[in-house]
């Protein structure tokens, strides 16, 4: 039978926050991972985003604080970004709105002196990322040896990122004895080993397998020949605004974010913004609490966002293109379908992200449909330059499964008229000056 707040044992003062906020009932994490940090134990969550793990740990731990003390965090919460940190302390805010409780986040992006100062007048809960938090310690505006409980969130996001160097200096610098608590969307040989060499011993909580998706999340894909028809479909998709009514569009550069933000400005209803590494931090924040609350419908973004943006209402993500880091895909999907909601993922897949799309399909155990592109889309000819980069790719993965295969495609090589095995299946005539496909 299912636990309610109550009996999970979390204070009241954060019951009456839960009861505000609308939290009816403990989702599986945490019900699973209170008792357990509770206990005293340190423990591997294995959970995905939008699940929420980060009341997991926030719950059991602003309970066992209890009240302010002293100046010194006592606890200290790791994560990769710094629009995460952000919404953490967001979250924290909203927990002890009937406590005394303090906290701070801390990020990079703006001079360490004004987090210094925020730290002056105590804090009991530090959010920060890892370079920051470095910043401020060496400065001396801020001492560890109060660290009662630790957290790393989002521990394979942070490896990504290279932070092992920063992550083992602080395990020189914060108390032996304390209370280690590691949050993950997976759990592959690296966390494991991260875990190991952290946590010493520890208990691991995987809700569900590992690198899968959230079940309320329907994921659709539609083979797309190029760029100039991904932006045909997308501009298609978003006519729609009773069924799109708050997007996240990923893109794997900023310069796709630019094109599609263009062709999205024009023809789509509705606040737009784009979020990219060459936009101001305050720009970055300042959208992403717009979209927050509904002001945006459609956000572009790269994975600068992919991580700590807790949007309850986001209908649809779209993938304009495949992530880098195939883990990335769990986590740009689970911008949707959050705190009990259903969502729908969108991929779009050009002929040398076959490969790819195959692989993150292998990772989470599910077979995507494929939908037919709509007849309304106007399929564009692949231009040469974007051919070129497609065929070389594709040849590079061939190598990737046989060592021994010497490329089909050569630099040199004259464009010849015939058509490209992908582009067969889009086989067109032109009617009355328009591109349209062949019946």
């Amino acid at each position: 039978m299912k636990k309610t707040f109550e009996e999970l044992k979390i204070a009241k003062s954060i019951l009456k926050s839960l009861d505000d906020i609308g939290f009816v009932s403990p989702t599986p994490i945490q019900e699973h991972a209170i008792p357990k940090i509770n206990s005293g134990v340190n423990i591997v969550g294995v959970a995905q985003t939008g699940t929420g793990k980060t009341a997991a740990y926030l719950l059991p731990l602003l309970t066992r604080l209890k009240k302010p003390e002293g100046t010194d965090p006592r606890v200290l919460i790791l994560v990769p970004t710094r629009e995460l940190s952000i919404q953490v302390g967001e979250d924290i805010a909203e927990l002890t709105s009937y406590s005394e409780l303090r906290h701070a986040s801390v990020f990079g992006g703006i001079g360490w002196t004004k987090h210094a100062a925020l730290l002056e007048q105590g804090v009991d809960v530090l959010v920060a990322t890892p370079g920051r938090l470095m910043d401020l310690y060496r400065s001396g505006a801020l001492t560890l040896k109060k660290v009662k409980y630790l957290v790393i969130d989002e521990a394979d996001r942070m490896l990504d990122m290279g932070f092992m160097p920063q992550l083992r200096q602080l395990q020189e610098i914060i108390p032996v004895k304390r209370q280690n608590l590691l949050f993950s969307a997976t759990f592959s040989e690296e966390i494991e080993k991260l875990s190991e060499e952290f946590l010493d011993h520890y208990e691991k909580l995987e809700i569900a397998p590992s690198a899968t998706p959230v079940k309320q999340v329907t994921q659709t894909a539609y083979m797309v020949p190029n760029y100039r028809t991904k932006l045909n479909l997308i501009k298609y998709l978003l006519e729609d605004e009773e069924k799109f009514t708050r997007v996240v569009i990923f893109v794997k550069t900023k310069e796709h974010a630019e094109g599609v933000f263009k062709v999205v400005e024009r023809k789509a209803e509705g606040e737009k913004r784009i979020l990219h590494s060459n936009k101001a931090q305050n720009s970055r924040i300042n959208a992403i609490q717009a979209f927050k609350n509904g002001e945006i419908r459609i956000l572009i973004t790269t994975d600068v966002s992919a991580r700590g943006m807790d949007v309850s209402q986001v209908s649809h993500v779209i993938n304009f293109d495949l992530p880098n880091d195939y883990d990335d895909y769990i986590h740009r999907i689970g911008r949707t379908a959050r705190a009990g909601n259903t969502g729908d993922a969108i991929t779009l897949i050009d002929p040398s992200d076959e490969w790819h799309w195959a692989k993150i399909q292998q990772l989470i155990r599910t077979s995507i449909d494929l939908l037919p592109l709509p007849d309304a889309v106007e399929v564009s000819e692949t231009e040469f330059d974007e051919n070129q980069q497609q065929l070389r790719e594709i040849d590079r993965q061939r190598k990737i499964d046989d060592p021994t295969f010497q490329g089909a495609f050569h630099q040199k090589k004259k464009r010849t008229g015939s058509k490209r095995s992908f582009d067969d299946k889009f086989a067109r005539t032109k009617v009355r000056g328009k591109t349209k496909k062949r019946r």
